[in-house]
């Protein structure tokens, strides 16, 4: 079993990854809440984004370019699908629009494999300039990059909570949560909602693309994939609760990280997502089991 000193530096890792997590699945909790849509694309969004910026910057341009760029791209895109696919797709069930999406991860993963081969062999890498410079927190070294994996992780889980509550389009958005066609019908422009809602995904989309191509790598398979770590916390948190999503994020980073210096367990770390989200799951529908039966009692 490694030592104390072992775990510590995976637990600051785990912390910044947990954040983005986080950051990732609060952006699909919102567009959930407010179109019904489990965007399954998330991942192939931020990956696509961040290999632009890497070719903006591998081409000469300024970094802070190619990081906008990754931003605006997850923007677009995203919107784009919303705005021509969403109508379509309104009244149609979870399940199918969970699937369309999965349509577009193919297409991007599909695009990014044509324009950024890697049959060459080519390392590619995007190096943010917060990864030069950090502190010591004992005798672990914490960079400047994860510290604001996290902090942006927390930052926008109070800043979505705080706009959901407070402004008239967050409140559009929780009540389209619970009755889109009642909320048309008060005079709520539908469409005006989503595309906010849709665009607000897709830049987060961007911002954790170029996070995670920082601190895990700028793969397109591994930055697609990783949105199975977002969708697991939000299934944990049940597609409702930004607060439980924000903790399940962090608990999926920090345990898959802490299982790395434990060799007996090292391979089976990728399966920490699916496993917490299925324990959790579990005990949700045994409570409602419990409380079902106490309620006919």
């Amino acid at each position: 079993m490694p030592s104390w000193q072992d775990f510590q530096p995976f637990i600051v890792s785990g912390l910044a990854l947990g954040g983005v997590y986080a950051l990732s699945g609060v952006g699909m909790v919102v567009l959930y809440q407010a179109t019904g849509v489990v965007y399954l694309a998330f991942g192939a969004v931020g990956a696509m984004g961040a290999l632009i910026a890497w070719s903006l910057i591998q081409a000469g341009a300024p970094g802070w370019v190619g990081w906008l760029a990754c931003v605006a791209f997850g923007g677009a895109i995203t919107l784009a699908y919303g705005m021509v696919f969403g109508p379509a797709l309104a009244k149609r069930d979870p399940l199918v629009k969970a699937v369309a999406t999965l349509g577009l991860t193919l297409v991007l993963f599909g695009v990014m494999d044509l324009l950024w081969t890697t049959s060459g062999g080519e390392s590619r890498a995007i190096t943010l300039p917060t990864d030069n410079s950090g502190f010591m927190v004992g005798q672990v070294q914490v960079n400047w990059t994860q510290v604001i994996g996290l902090a942006v992780g927390v930052a926008i889980t109070v800043g979505i909570g705080a706009f959901l509550r407070y402004t008239k389009l967050g409140t559009a958005m929780r009540a389209m949560a619970n009755d889109r066609e009642i909320t048309a019908t008060l005079g709520v422009p539908v469409r005006r909602v989503e595309a906010a809602a849709w665009l607000g995904c897709g830049v987060l989309a961007g911002a954790a693309g170029l996070l995670l191509a920082d601190l895990v790598a700028l793969d397109a398979a591994t930055l697609t994939f990783l949105v199975i770590s977002s969708l697991a916390a939000t299934l944990i948190a049940r597609l409702r609760s930004i607060t439980l999503t924000f903790a399940a994020a962090l608990l999926i980073g920090l345990v898959h990280d802490l299982l790395t210096p434990i060799q007996s367990l090292t391979n089976y770390r990728d399966m920490t997502p699916f496993v917490l989200a299925a324990v959790a799951l579990l005990v949700i529908s045994r409570r409602r089991v419990m409380t079902a039966s106490r309620e006919e009692t």
